[in-house]
């Protein structure tokens, strides 16, 4: 074999022989336990960033595992095209969104080829290709003929620059997450599909998976489920009560509906001192006709916070309504203010305000000297201390009439049952989870499959209707959908228009998974080929994803069960969340206080002696940088690394190699470049490894009853190997442990010399071992030199190494021995030797004898296999 280890040789010869023969191609197979590996799926931006390298990485490293283990693999890749990237990306260069998608897709294709992946490429489609979307819009039709969609006036996140609705998870500190515009409160009409239909089942159905518990309470917290009390109160003009605003000005209003609130605490329901309502509540509205301050005010609140988090940390606002409530239990008037904190999106749009209790409520009432009242004891027994904030805890019920004493679930019970037999209140159980609004103002998604008659009809595309295909020759700017400019697209005669809102690209992503199944049949969403897939085995991506990717997914699926096209329950049986990629950072900051950020590249980095960080400079002029810390890889901090700069300096396997061995998949990899040097070392030293045990000469048949102590210790490292490797992958997923015991395995064979047939035959069955354990991180290499240790059949075929439990007897073992707790001496003692026997050989041990003489021994501790530890006082 060449001695020399040529990386862009052997994976242009490897890559070229699993294309030839199609080696990656999945093929049902009813008499083979199948495996369905997928990680999620990129957005073709332009260029794979580290964060996708070492996501793939991971999935194909198990899918190549565990097809060894001789399970049929199916690991594909696709697409997830559609989005407003795209828009402002041909907005900045005058290109079509279709073209800069499809350029970037060929692109990152073939980044992807270079890094040997084993996709099936015969399943590949991007989703904003029409012969995918065009079942989408086919299900859309069908849930909508079953009552599962509807479409309604809703109060959204409306970013003014990118004419679009925004999710509260897009609004950052009240700005469009992509165009910083200060984001509107519109209300607008919106298709939603009916994902509360299945809160419950969603909640329960997390215990049928094996997914991270931080992922699971994520989603349970997000569904959001709660038994509470709906209670009314009754709506009267406020004319005995001196309600005035910062000017003095009073209001007056009429009779209103009783009020419905909702609440988890009804043990407080005798510290309620005033109501808040939404600015979009009818009451709110209402009360505001004919009034300009209330109406600026509402007017204010539509600019406002909308996430849960910023309802907690923004300044509390309001104005009262004129309008007083009437306890449900008391009697008592309580005035009603329309609050900033409140929006209709949650519960019923008010919220019965117990200041003592509350803290959101506490600092409303505090601004606006209002009553704050005591009705939960504190763990003295006594009223709590108000004055610094609300007392939010448990406890017995104070200040409550006949409810006084009570702890939280008997006040819970009691009161609850005092309003039900008023006809004022039940007990109820709601959900945090809200109907998902599918619907965009954007021109690159996919077109909704819904049009508008003269009289105001609203009808689904029949079948033959399908697909409504997106123009992709479209010149788009950034004044909204050209969808809504195009009357070729939108007017179909007679009155009749089509929908131009497009759907949100979480429609696509919650269930491509299940079309790679069948991506090749152009007449049914999915047909028998999905049951045989699915559920994915193995699921791999981002935490970010953790909530409302996995959430719509898991209802999408569901769906589709409903309506026979599937057979599971869950599309994911088991997920895994990799950690980021981070890097170093280096800044200088400018007069006017801006840092400019430089590439880890562009920068030298000082070190002491223990090789910490001490100082930076810039390579060009060899001036200093301040370090900024180690982040997560980013376009704003500079500190990205090029994954095809590295794979054009070092290989595939290198870059492979580095992003296993760094750190376990769930935890966050800090890129070195001194690491990855060390992995392209690493390879050579295998490959010349390889290369000098084939000069040796041939090996003789392996007897492993004719070896010697030394050969034997060789085969028993081998197999522990085997065994180590074997469950690392196979169920801990820590590669970087796994590769670290192949490491350990090559030092031992650099020792070995033996050039004996059977020295040679236990020296081949090791460099074999380490050649197919390493074949699912480095394939290129492993399928080179497989074939050089004299295979026909390739390594991609080759079956994963069998252990030999035999081979792991020991005639003796050595123990460690310590004194109080501290190492003292290793012993070798016969591995069946018996408590005695070993005792007598720890004391009698030098060291031993030196930290014990003297000294009473009180106690021996003997851990089998492990250590002996002597205890003298």
């Amino acid at each position: 074999m060449d001695a020399q280890y040529k990386p862009f040789e052997i994976e242009r010869d490897a890559q070229q022989f699993w294309d030839r023969n199609q080696c990656f191609k999945a093929v049902e197979d009813a008499r083979r336990e199948k495996f369905y590996c997928l990680s999620m799926f990129p957005y073709p931006s332009g260029k794979l960033h580290m964060g996708h390298v070492r996501n793939y990485t991971i999935g194909d490293v198990i899918s190549r595992f565990q097809r060894m283990q001789g399970r049929n693999v199916m690991q594909p890749m696709g697409w997830d095209a559609f989005g407003m990237p795209a828009e402002n990306a041909a907005i900045q260069n005058r290109v079509p969104p279709a073209k800069w998608t499809y350029d970037n897709i060929d692109y990152m294709r073939r980044q992807l080829k270079a890094l040997g992946f084993a996709y099936d490429w015969s399943r590949e489609f991007a989703t904003c290709d029409s012969d995918y979307y065009r079942w989408e819009q086919w299900f859309f039709t069908k849930l909508l003929e079953k009552g599962l969609v509807y479409k309604k006036m809703s109060t959204v996140n409306w970013d003014p620059v990118d004419q679009t609705v925004l999710a509260n998870e897009q609004v950052i500190d009240g700005c469009g997450w992509r165009s910083g515009a200060p984001v509107e409160r519109k209300e607008i009409p919106l298709w939603f599909l009916k994902i509360t239909d299945y809160a419950e089942e969603l909640l329960a159905d997390l215990d049928e998976v094996e997914w991270p518990e931080q992922v699971k309470t994520m989603q349970r917290n997000w569904i959001g489920k709660s038994r509470g009390v709906e209670l009314t109160f009754d709506i009267k003009t406020a004319e005995a009560f001196d309600i005035k605003t910062a000017e003095g000005s009073e209001f007056k209003g009429g009779a209103a509906e009783p009020l419905s609130v909702y609440t988890t605490r009804p043990d407080t329901l005798l510290g309620v001192t005033y109501v808040a309502v939404a600015a979009g509540h009818p009451l709110a509205k209402a009360a505001a006709e004919g009034n300009a301050e209330l109406a600026a005010f509402l007017e204010e609140c539509s600019h406002g916070g909308t996430s849960e988090a910023e309802l907690a940390t923004m300044e509390k606002k309001g104005m009262p309504t004129g309008h007083v409530a009437v306890h449900p239990l008391t009697g008592r008037e309580v005035p009603i203010f329309v609050a900033n904190f409140v929006l209709m999106e949650y519960g019923t749009g008010a919220v019965m305000a117990v200041p003592g209790h509350d803290q959101r409520d506490w600092e409303f009432a505090t601004r606006y000297g209002l009553p704050i009242e005591a009705v939960i004891a504190d763990e003295s027994g006594q009223a709590p201390d108000l004055s610094e904030g609300a007392y939010v805890d448990y406890g017995p019920l104070i200040n409550s009439g006949e409810f006084d004493g009570l702890d939280f679930q008997a006040a819970f019970e009691a009161i609850a049952a005092k309003l039900e037999s008023l006809g004022r209140g039940e007990v109820k159980t709601n959900f945090r989870l809200r109907d998902w609004g599918v619907a965009r103002q954007r021109y690159w998604g996919a077109p909704i499959p819904v049009k508008y008659g003269p009289e105001g009809q609203t009808v689904p595309l029949t079948d033959d209707e399908l697909p409504v295909a997106l123009p992709m020759e479209v010149t788009v700017d950034a004044s909204g959908s050209p969808l809504k400019k195009m009357p070729e697209f939108s007017e179909l005669g007679d009155g009749w228009v089509r929908e131009t809102d497009t759907f949100d690209t979480f429609m696509e992503s919650s269930w491509y998974y299940a079309r790679f199944c069948c991506a090749d049949n152009p007449e049914a969403m999915l047909d028998e080929r999905a049951n045989y897939w699915l559920p994915v085995d193995l699921y791999i991506g981002g935490i970010e994803h953790a909530i409302l990717h996995l959430l719509y997914a898991r209802f999408f699926h569901k769906l589709m069960r409903d309506f026979g096209l599937v057979d599971s329950d869950e599309p994911f049986q088991q997920l895994l969340t990799q950690g980021m990629v981070i890097a170093e950072t280096f800044y200088r900051t400018s007069e006017n206080g801006a840092k400019e950020w430089f590439n880890p590249a562009d920068v030298e980095v000082r070190r002491d002696d223990k090789g910490r960080p001490i100082s930076a400079v810039l390579v060009a002029d060899g001036q200093p940088v301040e370090m900024g810390g180690i982040e997560k890889m980013s376009k704003s901090k500079n500190n990205g690394v090029d994954p095809q700069a590295m794979i054009d300096r070092f290989g595939a396997d290198t870059v492979r190699l580095f992003m296993m061995f760094a750190a376990p998949p769930e935890q966050s990899l800090e890129w070195s470049d001194s690491g990855v040097e060390g992995a392209n070392r690493f390879l050579k030293r295998l490959w010349r490894l390889v290369g000098e045990h084939l000069d040796a000469g041939n090996p003789g048949a392996l007897d492993v009853n004719a070896l010697s102590d030394v050969q034997r210790e060789l085969r028993r490292k081998t197999h522990e190997t085997i065994r180590k490797a074997s469950d690392d992958i196979g169920r801990r997923t820590t590669f970087n442990t796994a590769i670290a015991a192949v490491m350990e395995l090559t030092n031992a064979l650099a020792r070995f010399d033996d050039t004996g047939p059977q020295g040679l035959a236990v020296a081949r069955e090791a460099v074999e071992a380490c050649v197919l354990l390493l074949a699912p991180i480095t394939p290129h290499a492993c399928h080179a030199l497989w074939r050089e240790l004299g295979h026909d059949e390739p390594a991609i075929d080759a079956a994963w190494p069998v252990l030999d439990e035999s081979a792991l007897a020991r005639d003796s073992i050595e123990l460690v021995v310590q004194v109080n707790g501290k190492l003292r001496a290793r012993i070798e003692v016969a591995a069946n030797a018996d408590k005695a026997a070993i005792e007598a050989l720890a004391l009698a041990a030098e060291n031993v004898q030196r930290h014990t003489e003297g000294k009473t021994i009180r106690k021996v501790i003997v851990v089998p296999g492990k250590l002996v530890n002597i205890v003298v006082g």
